[in-house]
């Protein structure tokens, strides 16, 4: 699992959540730059991607991830309960968790894993 976020508390957070689901987390990235150098580096399945990184769009990022040649399952995330409507306006039909709500159960359904 790839965990992107700018916050450093957040990419505790969700570590700890990852790896309590039995995740392995192979790398976390601040920036957009940084994830898609650790994207290609480590293949990882999945990814949690926070929609408003430094550096570019997450959505867009997310999109990118996505398109992967071994095609990762991606997830955004936002401190912005209502960002989920920022991808309807642009046809992005990842899936998105608010990060207030975000938990193991929940990551577990977005992401598809049993």
């Amino acid at each position: 699992m790839l965990l992107v976020d700018d916050d450093p508390n957040f990419l505790t957070l969700a570590t700890r959540i990852s790896e309590g689901m039995g995740l392995e987390v192979v790398a976390t990235a601040r920036d957009a730059a940084s994830a898609l150098i650790a994207a290609n580096d480590t293949q990882p399945d999945a990814m949690l991607v926070d929609i408003g990184l430094p550096d570019r769009d997450g959505i867009h990022l997310g999109a990118e991830l996505v398109a992967l040649p071994w095609r990762p399952r991606v997830v955004l995330t936002s401190t912005d309960t209502e960002a989920d409507r920022a991808l309807d306006s642009r046809a992005v039909t990842l899936p998105f968790v608010p990060k207030k709500e975000l938990s193991p159960d929940r990551l577990r359904s977005l992401l598809g894993i049993e």
